[in-house]
């Protein structure tokens, strides 16, 4: 897979199952992984299909892609959405309410995080409550951690528990070859059991309360 080929690729999104004979505290944990760039020539499927990977070898996960490129909500917010908006919102907002935890893989745009990813987070507001968001950040010297440092902000107004662990790619660019392989994996992946343990550690804990006494944020 050439360069021009693989950023432009699309995430591919695995096959949610559902439990829902299964008693909360056995069922699968269901994450949302939403890959936050919609900017043409992106590198976030390369990012994203390295995570997807790593989660993978949780069996204790359901995995659902939320990509924001795919979803086109108008950056004016409405309390009245047009038909079509509803449409779009009919499709997003179950798979948001639905996740037990999120993992954002965010790339860093002069400082801060993508207008797109923005753009999902107000349009939502209960989906996000009182649930776990992992970060997977890439960017130049900085990693995209500036990005994360001002999501934590934004989620926690949305009443969200952010991960303390992350997963960043300095120079990410660097780090993959053409077939989007991690050219030297050990160091990333250390670092992404680090997060998915906390994350499904919080995400279960935060399930089992919401399942005795609904949040009231």
């Amino acid at each position: 897979m050439d360069n021009a080929t693989r950023e432009s690729a699309q995430v591919s999104t695995p096959a949610i199952t559902t439990a829902t004979d299964t008693p909360p505290a056995a069922a699968p944990l269901r994450l949302a992984v939403i890959v936050a760039s919609n900017r043409e020539g992106r590198f976030a499927p390369v990012v994203t299909e390295w995570f997807l990977s790593r989660a993978a070898e949780h069996d204790d996960l359901d995995v659902d892609v939320i990509d924001v490129a795919r979803v086109d909500l108008p950056t004016a917010l409405s309390f009245s959405p047009s038909d079509d908006v509803k449409a779009v919102l009919a499709d997003v907002s179950p798979r948001l309410a639905a996740a037990d935890a999120f993992v954002v893989v965010t790339p860093e745009y002069n400082h801060s995080f993508p207008a797109a990813l923005k753009n999902l987070i107000d349009w939502h507001g209960s989906e996000w409550h009182a649930k776990p968001v992992g970060f997977v950040s890439y960017g130049g010297m900085s990693g995209g951690l500036r990005a994360v440092e001002q999501l934590r902000q934004v989620f926690a107004e949305m009443h969200a528990t952010t991960i303390r662990e992350t997963v960043s790619f300095h120079g990410a660019w660097s780090h993959f070859d053409v077939d989007g392989r991690h050219k030297d994996p050990s160091g990333a992946e250390t670092a992404a059991k680090a997060l998915l343990n906390q994350l499904t550690w919080w995400a279960r804990a935060l399930r089992d309360a919401r399942s005795v006494r609904p949040y009231g944020g």
